[in-house]
């Protein structure tokens, strides 16, 4: 049986691990989506991501669930409405290349 998963390629390649062993590709689509719309937008709230991602509030809420049962995604107050809760991604993220966010913005120096 031959697996293909889109989510090795280009911009969607996905690399991280959890602590459980649950990798993000083992999570359903509306995870990946969420967890995409978090790395590309940063910290946002659920009505937000619902806003940004076009799932239902149910779909979002069920996603956050599992990204933060395997510790991808963390949660924090919303200091703009404090009834909201603020969603954003835990430790650095990997780009596209493979290669963390922090090494992409930075430019080569040039050899004289």
């Amino acid at each position: 049986m031959v697996r293909v998963n889109f989510y090795n390629q280009a911009a969607f390649r996905f690399v991280t691990m959890s602590d459980s062993g649950e990798e993000l590709d083992e999570l359903p689509p509306s995870a990946k989506l969420v967890y995409k719309v978090l790395e590309y937008d940063g910290p946002l709230t659920q009505k937000q991501i619902v806003e940004e991602s076009m799932l239902s509030a149910r779909t979002v809420r069920y996603a956050l669930e599992r990204l933060q049962d395997i510790d991808l995604v963390s949660q924090d107050v919303y200091f703009a409405d404090a009834r909201q809760s603020l969603y954003e991604l835990e430790g650095e993220p990997v780009a596209a290349d493979g290669g963390s966010e922090a090494e992409a913005d930075v430019e080569p120096c040039c050899a004289e």
